[in-house]
């Protein structure tokens, strides 16, 4: 099959059949793509949608369910089943499972331990990235998306293409601060195998995609981040209303 008869590859419209203004977001845990993109879809009156609160709303309810998470094929025959909705204001983003709130419980220990094998099957893949194209193309006013498969299959004729990474050590050091101290190098380590588990899976995997801007943010501040992806972002939009 080529990649035009893909629907993986696939642009998404709206109804009617306009295109909503998509930033793909993609990056590395820990490099702040969840603070720079709630930031830049504020100032710029977008939606906002978090793509791995899915994975992790996902893992939450496989844990809930007692399913075994490291039997690939007990996840895939299970993950059509629950309902999982993302609430898109970048003000107060939600996750509910079934009608309940999982924002706190997804952000535990045990979802941390568990959220990389799920987020691995690709009927799990299938089913979000589904559910992530129709909430863009919802997004009539436009939207920011996070995760680590947004360019490259979720929304690969987003007009703003970015991925953010920075240092290791630098990105261990701030995700143990918002967690409240945690050992440094244990968190570096977690974060350099969900590094390798992402590059490396078979299904979407975590790349730099072709017209990606590639922001390093190991010497910037959070407010420098936001400042320069809000502009690159201005300058798309401009274009693209210059074109139509």
């Amino acid at each position: 099959m080529s990649s035009a008869d893909d629907p993986q590859t696939q642009p998404r419209t709206t109804s009617e059949g306009s295109t909503p203004f998509v930033v793909a977001v993609d990056g590395t845990s820990g490099s702040g793509k969840s603070s720079t993109c709630r930031a830049v879809a504020q100032r710029l009156g977008l939606a906002y949608l978090d793509t791995g609160a899915q994975y992790r709303a996902m893992t939450w309810w496989m844990l809930e369910q007692g399913v075994d998470v490291h039997d690939p094929a007990a996840v895939a025959a299970r993950s059509g089943e629950p309902d999982l909705v993302s609430g898109t204001d970048p003000s107060a983003p939600t996750i509910t499972v079934d009608g309940t709130d999982v924002s706190a419980p997804i952000r535990g220990d045990a979802v941390n331990g568990a959220v990389s094998p799920v987020a691995t099957v690709p009927e799990v893949r299938a089913r979000l990235v589904d559910l992530q194209r129709a909430t863009i193309a919802a997004a009539t006013s436009g939207i920011v998306v996070e995760g680590r498969d947004i360019g490259s299959t979720v929304a690969p004729d987003a007009p703003v293409k970015l991925y953010l990474t920075a240092d290791p050590a630098a990105r261990a050091r701030r995700r143990a601060l918002e967690e409240g101290g945690t050992d440094v190098a244990a968190t570096e380590a977690s974060l350099r195998s969900r590094d390798a588990i992402d590059s490396g899976r078979a299904t979407s995997p975590l790349t730099i995609t072709d017209g990606a801007v590639r922001i390093d943010s190991t010497d910037l501040t959070l407010e420098q981040v936001v400042d320069l992806v809000t502009g690159l972002v201005e300058e798309a939009r401009l274009g693209a209303g210059a074109r139509t």
